[in-house]
């Protein structure tokens, strides 16, 4: 990865690495480096794997295969429920954290996302920033990721899957030729096995071949489906890294890692003042509020809990927020030291559609 001259944009693409996964050994660290896999039905036969973590993998474990056989392949393999609120949260975190470096960061799913950083070059080189922000996501969340670079989001998405876990890879328009193009077609972001079958019978086995094919011929095939593909094959991806595109907000957080592992109570108190404030401004600019509040904690050992408190009325100001916060700390924190504290406002609404139901249930009638 050297400092090469880039023109036009600069787009990252941000997967996380075996996520859930990923997500169970931060809550539960005894799980560093044993097989892991998420399953629904762990207990049952016809429970099917969610996700499995590198090592499970390493013994043939693999995505929508059943639990029998994934147990088969793998005695030791450690199965776990899935818990779709942990890692819903674990998300909001991560893309907190790019949305530290940049507003054009589009969501794609809760385990990846990409980020337009066009502005930070020749400030800081690509290759240096997708460094910092792996090492962070890994430092702060205890989670993996891998990040392609590239000069448009199809050839970032396709970079992002060339080395995992934790890979960094840059793909520019001059490196088709040698790191896309002789990839198998099925290899290609956007196409299935039975489109690969189809462009397998016109001879086309790898996205060179497509990319050398006619676009003509593909476009009267497979009508605009064929010209898309082409113009991918050959590098051209002319859509911009849209915010708007993601799912409607559905909570705003902030956490932070502390400089040192504390059990001071005052220091605590203090950080979730900062952090509650942190929320307050994130609500306001995105209009919402909130009647739920969460609490992370994370310990030394990299356990973690969440608690939320529900109130009456919604909230968006500093104060309110931090007084919800700082009950759920009295209550639930154990007394260790603290690594990690992390506040979100959850089940967020904008704060016009809030207001307009108060108004009307706490209206008296004559």
């Amino acid at each position: 990865m050297t400092n090469n001259n880039w023109r036009g944009k600069v787009i990252f693409h941000v997967d996380m690495n075996s996520f859930y996964a990923s997500v169970e050994r931060v809550h539960d660290p005894s799980l560093e480096g044993k097989p892991v896999a998420i399953a629904g039905n762990p207990k049952e036969r016809r429970g099917i794997v969610v996700t499995a973590s590198y090592e499970a993998r390493a013994y043939g474990v693999k995505t929508t295969m059943p639990v029998w056989e994934a147990r088969k392949k793998c005695p030791s393999l450690i199965i776990r429920p899935p818990d779709f609120d942990k890692y819903r949260a674990a998300s909001g975190e991560m893309f907190q954290l790019l949305e530290e470096y940049t507003s054009l960061v589009e969501p794609v799913s809760i385990d990846e996302g990409y980020m337009d950083v066009t502005a930070y070059y020749p400030k800081k080189n690509p290759a240096k920033l997708a460094e910092e922000i792996q090492s962070r996501i890994k430092h702060e969340l205890g989670l993996s990721c891998s990040i392609g670079v590239a000069p448009n989001k199809f050839l970032a998405k396709m970079a992002s899957d060339m080395k995992k876990p934790m890979g960094i890879t840059i793909l520019r328009k001059r490196q088709l030729d040698t790191m896309l193009w002789p990839l198998p077609i099925r290899e290609m972001h956007g196409i299935g096995q039975k489109t690969a079958d189809k462009l397998k019978l016109l001879d086309i086995h790898t996205i060179g071949d497509l990319a050398a094919f006619s676009e003509a011929e593909l476009s009267a095939r497979f009508g605009i489906k064929g010209k898309k593909l082409y113009q991918r094959a050959n590098g051209i991806d002319y859509r911009p890294v849209d915010p708007e595109s993601a799912k409607e907000v559905k909570s705003v957080g902030s956490s932070t890692t502390l400089s040192t592992d504390t059990t001071n109570r005052a220091e605590l108190l203090q950080v979730i003042e900062f952090l509650s404030h942190k929320v307050e401004g994130r609500l306001k600019r995105k209009d919402v509020c909130s009647k739920t509040i969460q609490l992370m904690i994370r310990y030394r050992d990299r356990k973690t809990i969440t608690r939320s408190k529900q109130v009456l009325n919604p909230m968006f100001s500093a104060d309110d927020i931090e007084q919800q916060a700082k009950q759920l700390l009295e209550r639930y924190w154990n007394g260790e030291p603290v690594r990690l504290l992390g506040i979100t406002a959850l089940h967020v609404t904008p704060i016009h559609e809030a207001y307009q139901q108060l108004s009307l249930f706490s209206h008296e009638y004559e």
